[in-house]
């Protein structure tokens, strides 16, 4: 929903919230344009309605993008623009929590820039980014990117990189990182900053180690080891 300031980031699980993902002409969140968003909403740890839509990004989709997530200019010619999917979306998401992999650096800045754009406020709704999470519960995996996290699990990939099969595969992603940050053996290893909630994170200072927020420098609490 929009609101006077920006949602904040969390780390940890919840039952009730809605899966998000953006398909995008680039990577740039100053320049490129989103050409797909979808969500899942989930209530009690189960799917109960889905949002997608195409949109119309008023300038050519790069070779490079139709390469990634296979939609090119003919598909969205008659799609809706982003001012109007993105209304859509907020009445979707209401004021659940929203949760994406990696979207603290990527999908929250585009529906940012744009609903400030269109309505000078931003969207409020606070956020778990399960790229975080998966580091943490998982620092064994070598790489954790959406698809490599979801053959660990063995849960299906088909479809990845289009925002609706994304949004579902990362449900069940979530899901499995809400049982690890659940078991003793993953909990005994991780601090959370008693201020904001995100993890915290051995740092080297001036005087040696230290734990620090992991959400600085929005969030500047620190412990002695």
């Amino acid at each position: 929903m929009l609101g006077d300031k920006r949602g904040r980031k969390f780390d940890k699980y919840v039952t009730d919230y809605v899966v998000f993902d953006l398909e995008t002409t680039g990577t740039n969140s100053v320049n490129d344009a989103v050409i797909e968003i979808s969500a899942v909403k989930v209530q009690g740890h189960k799917v109960v309605d889905q949002f997608s839509t195409l949109v119309n990004p008023e300038k050519p989709i790069p070779f490079y993008a139709t390469q990634i997530n296979h939609i090119d200019d003919s598909m969205v010619e008659d799609a809706p623009l982003f001012e109007t999917a993105l209304a859509d979306f907020d009445v979707f998401i209401g004021s659940m929590i929203l949760v994406g992999h990696n979207i603290q650096t990527f999908d929250m800045k585009f529906i940012w820039r744009d609903a400030e754009k269109y309505w000078g406020k931003p969207i409020s709704n606070d956020y778990i980014d399960t790229l975080p999470l998966a580091r943490q519960c998982l620092p064994q995996l070598s790489n954790h990117k959406l698809v490599d996290l979801a053959s660990y699990y063995h849960i299906a990939t088909d479809g990845a990189h289009r925002a609706l099969a994304d949004c579902c595969m990362n449900q069940k992603v979530f899901e499995k990182l809400g049982e690890e940050l659940a078991s003793p053996e993953v909990r005994k290893n991780l601090k959370m900053c008693p201020k904001c909630g995100q993890f915290l994170r051995k740092r080297n200072g001036k005087y040696g180690e230290f734990w620090g927020c992991s959400g600085y420098p929005g969030c500047r609490y620190t412990e002695n080891v």
